[in-house]
Parts: structure tokens; C-alpha cells; sequence
């Protein structure tokens, strides 16, 4: 399975240079970020994907669309693989406000808001990448699926921080990591 990280953000872009929270909701890939997806596609293409996953934010959503649309497939949106809940950037948008927005990305068997309300405690977060990689190990397509994601749950996956958009491949019958650190290298 690859985990991929999505572009960057117009949150990254601030928060990277400030350390303050910008208080942008749902925010957008940059230019740069844009650039990021479509490279990613570009070395992701050959690698066999017969499935692609992302979260329901727009910058993981607009980071798959161009592997999507070169292999000719749906994205399964999942909001399993979202972000931890922490910043205002992880403050969803309703379903039915993404749908229209991404009308090829069906998003009709989510909840309108997907996200929750309070901030996502750590454990949260790890006990949620430990059901993930459990669900992900029973499918027998998992050697074959892209998954777009964010910093912090691919870091409770796999013990690792990527930048935007990088990726990595992990099999999900391994142990999940038993410590975490929650920072940015």
C-alpha cells in the first residue's frame, strides 16, 4: 500500500512560515502543492494502483484527482484516513459543499459533516491508523492501493513524517509502531 501525503496546502504554506494557525477552513493546494500532485501522479502511474483512497478534505481530494483521471478511477472517499483533528485547516466543509465542488468524487455514503467537534486526542488518532491498517489487511487489493492522506495520520500509521506530497509503502499485516512522535521533523 502507499500512503501518500497530499500537496501543499495554502494552511502549509502559512503555518510552515509562521507557526501560527492562519485560520484557513478546508483549505486548497497551492500552485506548488498542485505541482506536488501532479509529480506524484506522474511516478505513481506504472506502480500498478487498482485502488485509490482519500480523505474528504479538499487538498487530499484535489491531490488524487491526477492519478485518478490518468488511470481511470473513482477515489473512495473515506473520512478514516483524515487528518487529526487539531488546526482550523482540519475543519471540514459539509459533503454536499465538496460534492459540488468534486462531482466526480462520490461522497453521498458520508455523513455531511464528517469531522469532529472537539480537538482529536493522540491515542484518538492512533487507535484510528490501527483500524485502518487491521481493515486494510483483510482486502486482498491492498498491495494495489494508493491512499492520500495527511501528516499526522501517516505518522500514526507508520511512525514516519512526510512532507507534502511525498509517500511511502507500507504493509498493513506489519505491526503498527508502538511510539509516536508528534512533531515535524
Amino acid at each position: 500500500m502507499i500512503l501518500l501525503r497530499h500537496g501543499q496546502s495554502e494552511f502549509n504554506l502559512h503555518f510552515t512560515r509562521t507557526r501560527i494557525d492562519p485560520g484557513i477552513i478546508d483549505p486548497k493546494l497551492t500552485e506548488l502543492g498542485h505541482e506536488q500532485a501532479e509529480r506524484a501522479a506522474d511516478a505513481l502511474v506504472s506502480r500498478g494502483v487498482r485502488r485509490i483512497m482519500a480523505s474528504p478534505y479538499t487538498r487530499a481530494l484535489q491531490t488524487a484527482l491526477p492519478l485518478a483521471r490518468r488511470l481511470g478511477l473513482s477515489i473512495h472517499v473515506t473520512p478514516l484516513v483524515r487528518e487529526r483533528y487539531a488546526f482550523t485547516c482540519d475543519v471540514g466543509r459539509p459533503a454536499r459543499m465538496v460534492a459540488a465542488e468534486f462531482p466526480e468524487v462520490a461522497l453521498d455514503h458520508i455523513d455531511d459533516v464528517w469531522w469532529p467537534s472537539e480537538d482529536e486526542p493522540e491515542h484518538s488518532v492512533a487507535d484510528r491508523a490501527r483500524d485502518f491498517r487491521a481493515e486494510a489487511a483483510l482486502r486482498d487489493d491492498w498491495a494495489h492501493t494508493v491512499v492520500v492522506s495527511h501528516w499526522g495520520f501517516i505518522l500514526a500509521c507508520t511512525g514516519r513524517s512526510l512532507g507534502n506530497g511525498e509517500w511511502l509503502e507500507i504493509d498493513p499485516r506489519e505491526p503498527a509502531p508502538q511510539e509516536l512522535v508528534w512533531r515535524h521533523h
